[in-house]
């Protein structure tokens, strides 16, 4: 996706993607919601969905913006899915590698940016279970030790 300017909602997010690429977004979006601890909200910012706790939960953020749990991206090339739980905890990088490897997938991966082409190259089950790992108020306590380091 690479309008001049950022879908201000997931509907318009949903709509400027090309119909092959959106249905695998919404594959992969179905999963995240379905397993999204509850007080994580839905939006689109930057090109993406985004998966946040809400500044009304946490509003003393380095940033001044939301903290970010997860986000959906449409790249020029491929698809992304962040995983922000993922960096910088070993357990959780770890999870995701072996059970990419337990799926027969080829993880292709930056920092906490799983790329890829399609809803098929990715372990859902295992997308799901890694998601469901945070409830908000754990993923805040994460943000905050981090801050005081």
């Amino acid at each position: 996706m690479t309008p001049k300017t950022s879908p201000k909602t997931v509907e318009t997010f949903l709509a400027r993607l090309p119909a092959d690429r959106r249905a695998d977004v919404e594959r992969v979006r179905d999963v995240v919601r379905q397993h999204l601890p509850a007080g994580y909200e839905e939006t689109c910012a930057k090109n993406m969905l985004v998966y946040q706790v809400p500044l009304s939960r946490y509003p003393d953020t380095y940033n001044g913006h939301p903290l970010w749990y997860v986000a959906l991206a449409s790249e020029k090339s491929y698809l992304s899915l962040h995983l922000m739980r993922v960096y910088g905890d070993p357990a959780q990088a770890r999870k995701l590698e072996d059970g990419f490897r337990a799926a027969g997938k080829k993880l292709n991966m930056g920092k906490a940016c799983v790329r890829f082409k399609a809803a098929e190259d990715l372990p859902l089950d295992l997308i799901g279970e890694l998601v469901a790992s945070t409830p908000v108020d754990q993923w805040v306590r994460v943000a905050q030790a981090a801050r005081r380091r």
